[in-house]
């Protein structure tokens, strides 16, 4: 065969491959294009559940109720508190500026505990009693632990991280958010709590 018979046959032959390429593609580009379809409308229920955003606890809100054990085993609901000023306190033991706010926390436990504060802290260690009891002998703390091992109340206060407290009216309402650690016993912090307690008394 010439070289020009040559030359014809392989441009024949690569004629016939792309459209047979072509072919493929205009079969299953449809085909494609109803599976991706498809799959999206499978997949979007679970995609905008997930991406809906977790509307922020907002001031002057209705505190989210709960209900947690506490090292004893006994369950201890926030509704069950109505009618006392609560400072609610969210950390972990691994926490290091959770460890340094511990001690103040104690100190105003200790001054306002039969004067209508209750200060309550949940834990959000996944180990729970076993590393939350520990912790709480080793630095003298006396106020109720409760224990949340699967961190709900994370989503239910839209935390962002450990320590964050929020402190509670006598009807329920949160009144006032701290992120991160605060001495607890300050003077201006002692005569918030006095105020609190004076003025919904």
């Amino acid at each position: 065969m010439n070289p020009e018979g040559v030359k014809e046959r392989v441009e024949e032959t690569e004629s016939s491959l792309a459209e047979k390429v072509l072919l493929r593609v205009l079969i299953l580009s449809p085909l494609l294009l109803a599976v991706g379809f498809f799959s999206y409308l499978l997949l979007k229920p679970a995609d905008l559940k997930n991406s809906k955003q977790i509307p922020r606890l907002q001031m002057g809100q209705l505190a989210p109720d709960f209900s947690f054990p506490d090292l004893e085993g006994r369950k201890v609901r926030l509704s069950s508190l109505r009618g006392r000023v609560v400072l609610l306190n969210i950390w972990a033991t691994w926490c290091p500026t959770c460890i340094e706010e511990m001690p103040s926390l104690q100190k105003l436990h200790e001054s306002f505990q039969d004067r209508d504060l209750a200060v309550v802290s949940v834990s959000i260690d996944v180990l729970g009693e076993q590393v939350v009891a520990p912790f709480m002998k080793k630095y003298g703390l006396s106020f109720p632990a409760l224990l949340d091992p699967r961190g709900q109340i994370k989503k239910a206060y839209t935390t962002t991280g450990v320590p964050e407290s929020f402190i509670i009216d006598r009807q329920g309402v949160v009144v006032h958010k701290v992120i991160g650690p605060r001495n607890w016993i300050e003077p201006t912090t002692l005569s918030f709590f006095e105020e609190m307690i004076k003025r919904s008394s």
